[in-house]
């Protein structure tokens, strides 16, 4: 069972919408016995990282999330579900992460490019992954975002994207897998990703 974490934040329909089109039983919960269950975990978000922290931490989510990480079971995190793997992040000041993944998460800076960065882009595969097999290099996906991470160990970099730089959109990392931008709001391409995450 592919189980979505409820935190109250997030496309938690839509992200469920996209795995059952293509098949796959899913369960949205909170449930912690529920979670320790699963035998896959997506972590979707919208929204500020600071609140979205305070929501898993007030749900008491964060030992079954790091517990989830640890049993090796296949974890997706999207988006802010993405960030907040990471050990910090700068938006609207400092704030400490589930720091899985060593690195930060900062706002884009300053330019011509309109921030939040959201649209189609291109991903620029930087090594090859299960969850990437069947996505062609350059795709475009679904980005609605204006923070990015930087992680400290660049071999987790699987895609960047250029948006005034080059940034990170996705990583792995063991049995984690996470993407910056939306793979339920990117059509085939992005149904291909949950396809192979259902199938890890």
């Amino acid at each position: 069972m592919i189980t979505i974490i409820d935190y109250g934040m997030g496309n938690l329909r839509s992200v469920q919408k996209a795995f059952e089109h293509l098949g796959f039983p899913t369960l949205v919960t909170r449930d912690k016995k529920k979670i320790a269950k699963a035998s896959k975990i997506v972590l979707p978000g919208v929204g500020a990282f600071k609140d979205c922290m305070h929501h898993l931490e007030e749900m008491d989510l964060v030992d079954s999330i790091l517990g989830s990480i640890r049993s090796g079971k296949p974890f997706l995190g999207i988006c802010l579900g993405m960030q907040v793997l990471f050990t910090e992040s700068e938006e609207f000041g400092k704030h400490k992460g589930l720091n899985v993944i060593p690195g930060k998460v900062v706002r884009f800076p300053e330019s011509a490019l309109k921030v939040p960065h959201i649209g189609w882009n291109q991903i620029q595969k930087k090594k090859e992954v299960s969850f990437l097999k069947k996505v062609p290099n350059k795709s475009f996906v679904y980005f609605v975002h204006s923070y990015y991470v930087i992680p400290k160990d660049k071999k987790v970099i699987t895609t960047t994207t250029e948006y005034g730089l080059s940034f990170t959109s996705s990583i792995q990392k063991d049995n984690i897998f996470a993407t910056q931008f939306h793979p339920e709001k990117s059509q085939t391409i992005g149904l291909e990703i949950l396809k192979a995450f259902a199938n890890a």
